[in-house]
């Protein structure tokens, strides 16, 4: 599915979408030496690249590094307070011409001679061939001005503070309740002159935070459950949690025991950095600009402030690693989705308008190195449908996402990403083209797996790496198709069961093209030597339906009044059905839905509410709101409850059952010599199904048995029925071993609705032998277990 737009043409919406820049000597550390880190083993350093502001050793100095092949001349502008003010001081940076760097090193002594007493705020300003320097050049004037962008595609424009592309924290968002006229930051002929400086956001220096982030699981991602939520909304609708934590990192780490309990063993956030987010609903009765979702990413390497309840330099820093460190207590990874395919910067205002782009950092430092460019080096090139891709076949935006990564692993404590409309880092070309390949060695795709100490597939040390394995035109939807250890979004598992529970009659689904899901869609992942942890399985993520919408909602309804909406955008084509408006058959749906995932050989993943059937009420591009109608809201009804009840116990059950878990893609043939396949598939009537069967589209009921003995599991077998006729169906169950029978686990029919419907270990009711049948209900799932 792809990501719906922003809005156009107001100035956030459009906030979006050289030399090889070879990472410097490491430099002293700025803790005491011997401090421990997180392992008790000895810091010796700090980050691995000099990029960026750093203090030295002794905190007497602050180093300031910036790139660009292009500028002519960049100035560092250092202020006393975030908003409001004039700079006290500014350095004119020396370049590297071997390097490209521009550098200056500034004495705290200084700084604070010129008042600047706590938090270093600054920016840089830059000129260049279409804006020459001039001495004569005043803060708001046009001299030396040449052209917005000239016909190398730079875009330098002085009267623009720009934000360091390496700042660990910036100081505040361009638009908020102080400053609401964003027009300041654009160029063009009736922006070009505005100066932006004291309302600009400000880059921070920060010294060192130690990793305080706990002890990271090794757990292999095949025996993970991911649960996909956004932090502000997770705790913003909870109670239970102070007001001044609700929608924090801190409030998202006081939920890590109940989503332990739930079983959750990887969270996946929402973007959480720097995005342009501090003045969603200061008008609530409007949702134009809100910016919720955050895929309009104007830093990397910061941690979003408005989602820290310490919001003090260096704040949200501290906040989120102690929010990592209380997931990591309970065992659960944290993975962030991460926005390298374009930037907050955006594309241009208009179609027909090539001068009036937003320049807030990248653009105004090196153009062309941070973006890829149209063939006339005048447009932004765009697969993303928000702004203009990010430049990443370039060496330079690279080494930024890698270092990004890597700050994000090393010193907050990240466990794994997942990366939003990940074709474009496979994009071979740098200007005047897209094109994906995924064997090409110098794209940030493979950069990346080279670069960031992947987890092997059996799980240890490392992160892991989710793809979105697509994105708009082109040859971007490549789903099955990144290089092998890339895990993915499994778009295919989504829209084939969706499509045989919601389009009977309308769309063709065969009982193979089941199986291939439900066995870890070995046809996408297994010619490159790929595992079923690979497939990242799911019926719902945050772009679309939630789970009880994609099974109540004929249709979107996004143009619905506060806090239901309005939002502008969203899928036409959903595969969603309301199951003729019964509210019974709508619940059962949903939990074919979550059993699917479950049952399935691959990862689960779930969006966050999905375990207590929450509504976006038909809503499914709610990306812009951050409304009490989006949060999670935890006053649940019985059967809400008796939902989470089911999810908790089924997710369990999976845990319990490495059969569900294979590291490997199940044989059809018995590899132990109990008289046993490993995975064979059934017709109702008990027959083996064979090709004729898997291949007709007529065929609507399909059952599999796993042997549990070739998994080292507590149940001899696992025996799966599912049925997605509209009338109910007799399953004639097969042999569960000598001397054993089957059990129920669960049925999701209605006739068994209700807090236990998943039974508890050892209280599963015998259901009967080899040849008993089964009656499964219309749409309906049932799992049993041999002992």
């Amino acid at each position: 599915m792809k990501k719906s737009p922003l809005p156009r043409p107001t100035w956030r919406a459009l906030l979006t979408a050289g030399a090889v820049l070879s990472c410097g000597p490491t430099p002293e550390s700025v803790l005491p030496e011997g401090a421990p880190d997180v392992e008790g083993q000895t810091r010796q350093a700090d980050l691995s690249w000099t990029l960026g502001a750093q203090y030295d050793a002794s905190q007497a100095n602050i180093t300031f590094n910036v790139y660009s092949a292009r500028a002519t001349r960049i100035e560092v502008y250092l202020y006393k307070t975030p908003q409001g003010a004039q700079e006290v001081l500014s350095y004119v940076l020396t370049k590297n011409t071997s390097t490209n760097v521009w550098t200056k090193t500034a004495s705290v002594t200084t700084l604070k001679n010129a008042g600047i007493t706590g938090a270093v705020y600054y920016g840089y300003r830059a000129w260049g061939p279409n804006w020459t320097y001039d001495s004569a050049w005043k803060k708001g004037s046009a001299t030396g001005f040449k052209s917005d962008v000239d016909s190398a595609g730079n875009r330098f424009n002085p009267n623009k503070l720009l934000m360091d592309p390496y700042a660990l924290e910036i100081s505040h968002d361009p638009t908020n309740p102080v400053t609401t006229n964003g027009t300041i930051y654009a160029s063009g002929p009736n922006y070009r002159n505005i100066d932006s400086g004291a309302q600009a956001t400000k880059s921070i220096v920060l010294p060192t935070i130690a990793r305080a982030y706990g002890t990271k699981p090794t757990r292999a991602l095949k025996d993970d459950i991911i649960y996909e939520v956004h932090v502000r909304g997770l705790t913003m609708g909870d109670t239970s949690i102070a007001s001044a934590y609700r929608g924090t990192y801190k409030g998202a780490g006081m939920k890590a025991a109940s989503l332990a309990a739930l079983g959750v063993t990887a969270v996946e956030f929402l973007p959480v950095q720097e995005t342009d987010n501090d003045d969603n609903d200061v008008n609530a009765t409007s949702t134009q600009d809100d910016n919720y979702w955050g895929y309009m990413t104007l830093n990397y390497f910061a941690p979003d402030r408005r989602y820290s309840s310490d919001k003090s330099a260096g704040g949200p820093t501290r906040e989120f690693q102690e929010m990592v460190k209380a997931f990591h207590d309970q065992g659960i990874k944290v993975f962030i989705d991460v926005v390298y395919n374009h930037t907050g910067e955006g594309g241009s205002w208009s179609a027909t308008d090539k001068s009036t782009y937003n320049v807030l950092s990248y653009r105004g430092l090196d153009n062309p190195t941070y973006y890829s460019l149209t063939s006339d080096m005048q447009s932004s090139w765009d697969n993303t449908g928000v702004g203009g891709n990010f430049n990443t076949r370039n060496a330079v935006a690279q080494n930024l996402i890698v270092d990004s990564l890597n700050y994000w692993k090393d010193e907050l404590g990240v466990d794994g990403f997942r990366f939003d409309l990940a074709s474009v880092l496979g994009n071979t070309c740098e200007h005047g083209c897209f094109n994906y390949d995924k064997m090409t060695s110098g794209t940030a795709l493979n950069r990346i797996w080279n670069s960031l100490s992947p987890r092997a597939v059996g799980g240890g040390t490392g992160v892991d790496l989710i793809a979105e394995p697509w994105a708009i035109g082109g040859n971007s939807y490549q789903v099955g198709n990144f290089p092998s250890g890339w895990a993915e979004w499994n778009g295919t598992y989504r829209d084939t069961f969706r499509k045989d529970q919601n389009e009977m009659g309308m769309s063709t689904v065969t009982p193979g093209q089941l199986a291939a899901r439900f066995a870890g869609s070995s046809d996408l992942y297994g010619d490159d030597g790929r595992r079923p942890s690979h497939s990242i399985n799911f019926m719902v993520a945050h772009d679309g339906f939630t789970l009880k919408d994609l099974y109540s909602c004929n249709n979107k309804s996004n143009n619905q009044a506060w806090p239901y909406g309005p939002s502008d955008g969203g899928e036409d084509h959903n595969t969603s059905w309301d199951q003729g408006g019964a509210g019974a058959d709508q619940r059962r749906a949903a939990r074919n839905g979550m059993a699917f995932v479950m049952v399935s050989a691959g990862v689960p993943m779930f969006n966050g509410g999905d375990e207590f059937l929450r509504t976006q009420y038909c809503n499914n591009n709610v990306y812009n709101l951050d409304s009490s109608a989006n949060w999670l809201n935890y006053g649940l009804s019985t059967d809400q409850t008796n939902f989470k009840t089911f999810t908790q116990r089924l997710i369990a059950f999976r845990k319990a059952h490495p059969a569900l878990r294979p590291a490997n893609f199940y044989s059809a043939s018995d590899t132990n010599g109990n008289v046993m396949e490993q995975l064979r598939w059934f017709r109702p009537d008990g027959a083996v199904a064979d090709s004729g069967y898997m291949g007709d589209g007529n065929n609507h009921a399909l059952a599999f048995r796993i042997d549990g003995t070739e998994f080292g599991d507590s149940a001899a077998a696992i025996y799966v029925a599912y049925n997605g006729w509209s009338g109910a169906v007799d399953f004639k169950l097969p042999w569960a071993f000598n001397g054993k029978q089957w059990y129920r686990v669960t049925d999701t029919c209605n006739w068994a609705e209700g807090a236990s419907q998943v039974s508890s270990p050892g209280s599963e009711p015998a259901v009967g032998g080899e040849g008993a049948t089964y009656g499964v209900c219309a749409r309906g799932l049932v799992v049993l277990i041999a002992k």
